[in-house]
Order: C-alpha cells, then sequence, then structure tokens
C-alpha cells in the first residue's frame, strides 16, 4: 500500500504529530507499505534526518502568509493524487487541508482528514475575535473538508466527543486512530546521568514537561504548583524543555525569578534525537499540564522510558494512563497540577518503582507503534467500515 500525507510542516518543533508520523511510517516501512509526504517546507533548509522515516519527501516552499496559501500544492495534488491508494490531511485550518479539496474533490480522489486536536472547543473559549474567524472559515471551507472525507480519524475518543461541540453544521465519517512511539533507543548510563547533573551540581532528582511553549499548555500552572510544593519539593529539580514559538518562555522565566525559582528551574531549548530520548530517561516523573491535548505523544515517550505521569484531565489518554497505573491525573489547575506534584512527592518509593513498571506495560499494551500501525492499515486499507 503506498499513502501521502498533506501535512503543513514535518519540523520537530511544530509539535507532535510530525514526530508521531515519522514514528510510523517507519514501522510501515518495516511492514512493505510506502509513506510519502507533501508539505511546505522549505528545501533550502531542510533537515536530511527527518526524511529517513519517509519513501519520499516533496517539500514545495513558497507560501504565502500565516494561512500558507500554496497554488503549487494544487497542482502537485492534481497531477499526483491517483498514485496513491490512501491520501491523509493532516490538521487543519491552513490551507493544505483546502487544497486538497480544491484538487481531489473533482477527481474524486478519496481522502481522509486527521485533525490533531485541532477541533477542540477549547481554542474557541477566551478568543472571540478568532473564533469567529474560524467560524467563517469553518462554514465555507472546513466543514467541506471534513464533510466530504472518507474518514475523519481521531487519536481518542475524548477527541471525537468533542469535536462535535466545537462548530455548527458538523458531519463526519468517524473513526478512532490511535497514534503512538517506538520503543527508545539503547542509551548509556552517561548521557542519562548528564541531564541529572543538569547545569549544576546538586544531583537534584528531575521533573520534566517536555513539549512546545505554549498557553495551551499550561507551563504557568506548572511553576505556580512547583513554588507551592517547594517546602515538600527540595529533592527536586524542574525542568522545562521545549521550543518557545511563540514568545511566551521569556515571560515564564521573570515569573519564575519573581517567585524566586531561579535556581530550581531548568529552561532547555529543543530536545531532539538521544538527547530526548536520554533526557526523558533521567526523569523521575514528566508532567503534562494542558489545558488541550487531544493525545500527546510526549505521554507515549515517557511511558515507553519507564518514567510516570502526571496529566491533566484534559490530555486525551488520561484515564487509560490512570487505569494502568502509569501515573496521576486531576484537573487543569494550579490547585490540580499542585495536588498531582505532592502526590507524586509524598509516593513511597516502592510505589514510584511499581509504577515505573506500569508504565512501561502501558506503552507496550497500548501505544506501541507496531499496534498503531496494524489499525492504520486496517483503515487505510478500508477493513474498518
Amino acid at each position: 500500500m503506498k499513502t501521502l500525507h498533506i501535512i503543513p510542516s514535518i519540523e520537530a518543533r511544530y509539535g507532535g504529530p510530525a514526530e508521531a508520523l515519522k514514528r510510523l511510517a517507519t514501522e510501515l516501512r518495516l511492514c512493505g507499505h510506502s509513506v510519502d509526504i507533501v508539505c511546505l517546507d522549505s528545501s533550502a533548509h531542510a533537515d536530511k534526518t527527518d526524511d529517513a522515516a519517509f519513501d519520499r519527501v516533496v517539500r514545495l516552499g513558497h507560501y504565502a502568509g500565516k494561512y500558507a496559501l500554496s497554488l503549487r500544492l494544487v497542482r502537485w495534488l492534481s497531477q499526483h493524487g491517483r498514485q496513491y491508494d490512501a491520501i491523509v490531511v493532516d490538521g487543519i485550518w491552513q490551507f493544505h487541508s483546502a487544497a486538497a479539496v480544491f484538487s481531489l474533490r473533482p477527481r474524486n480522489i478519496p481522502y481522509f482528514v486527521m485533525p490533531h486536536g485541532m477541533l477542540d472547543p477549547w481554542f474557541n473559549a477566551g478568543h472571540p475575535l478568532k473564533y469567529a474567524k474560524k467560524l467563517v472559515y469553518w462554514l465555507f471551507v472546513e466543514r467541506h473538508v471534513v464533510g466530504g472525507a472518507k474518514g475523519v480519524l481521531f487519536t481518542t475518543e475524548s477527541e471525537r466527543e468533542l469535536a462535535r461541540k466545537a462548530f455548527p453544521l458538523y458531519r463526519a465519517n468517524e473513526n478512532t486512530m490511535t497514534i503512538g512511539t517506538a520503543p527508545p533507543p539503547s542509551i548509556g548510563a552517561t548521557e542519562v546521568d548528564k541531564w541529572r547533573a543538569c547545569s549544576s551540581a546538586d544531583n537534584r532528582r528531575l521533573i520534566l514537561f517536555l513539549g512546545r511553549i505554549h498557553e495551551k499548555k499550561g507551563c504557568d500552572l506548572l511553576i505556580r504548583a512547583f513554588h507551592a510544593i517547594q517546602h515538600a519539593a527540595g529533592e527536586y529539580r524542574l525542568v522545562i524543555a521545549g521550543p518557545d514559538n511563540d514568545g511566551l518562555a521569556s515571560k515564564l522565566r521573570r515569573e519564575a525569578e519573581q517567585l524566586g525559582l531561579a535556581e530550581s528551574i531548568t529552561w532547555l531549548d529543543m530536545v531532539k534525537g538521544t538527547d530526548k530520548w536520554s533526557l526523558l530517561k533521567a526523569a523521575d516523573v514528566m508532567v503534562l499540564p494542558s489545558h488541550q491535548e487531544n493525545f500527546g505523544v510526549v505521554v507515549a515517550e515517557a511511558l515507553a522510558c519507564g518514567v510516570p505521569v502526571l496529566l491533566t484531565d484534559k490530555v486525551g489518554i488520561w484515564q487509560e494512563v490512570v487505569a494502568d497505573g502509569a501515573g496521576f491525573a486531576d484537573e487543569d489547575t494550579q490547585q490540580g497540577v499542585t495536588r498531582l506534584l505532592m502526590q507524586w512527592t509524598r509516593l513511597p518509593e516502592t510505589e514510584k518503582t511499581a509504577m515505573r513498571a506500569a508504565a512501561k506495560q502501558c506503552f507496550e499494551r497500548r501505544f506501541h507503534v507496531s499496534r498503531v500501525a496494524q489499525n492504520y492499515i486496517a483503515l487505510m486499507s478500508g477493513r474498518i467500515a
């Protein structure tokens, strides 16, 4: 089977969807299938390590504005769409999804849509002007993208249910397709230990946040919660690692300094490859205090490393994690995140050890990429209605 994914970018700094797609494509190739990518990245700045997972990566570049208008994409899809057994549009709200409708539907070429959480009504709250613009665009474009798809692929049941509440005139042929990751590579003890020192020689245990620095991620809640438990968390250092695409990190740093946490928080830019896996393995626990998260690929990555996770109940897979004893969950408030940190810091070491074993078992049972690949093959080949 030969599939094509249409995505604005496969650069790691734009979050989990591209990373999950790379892991899936690698597994699919082992099963004898191929995955091509067409994206709007520039070939001049391409990271060729991103290409290794795919059979072909087409970078068209030359798009206009934040909406990423690209007539090149329309022409390319019109010329090449029939070469594929299945086509998936990753994400909405940019021109790439409209381009699929303009180029594929007139030729009766079916396609799937994977929203990656972009139909969550959280994005509508608190941003009335942005919601008004999205509503117009939804009515004229995106509802036709979603409604005309052969299947709309949600990563969790909660994402599917929330999508139904986001906009009027919603209609979709809904399916669920869990995403996941591969087991971590072999990492030496030296690589792990360097993160435990973390630019200081205090060797405190690490509470890790790993992800984009974005308002939806709740990093402000995490900083305030970490301050609230300082009397009980003297043996812990908070590590916040990830790309800052929106300029939020400087504001968060200032708040941390005002709270007297400058010596207790380590800030890192985006970590990739072996560095990412060794940082995860160095963590005592990983925390994802998000207000909205349709899945959370980094959760699966932490579990794969045997690292328990602390989640808000807005992370799509929190129920599975809690049911498997691989972590704790609470509400996405400062009080909720504070309770999570207190619960972990007060947990006896024997129970932490048991939770680490449960984390690996949860990954193997639910989020191993081999399971994801089989579900993907069944959906793309039409074996799941």
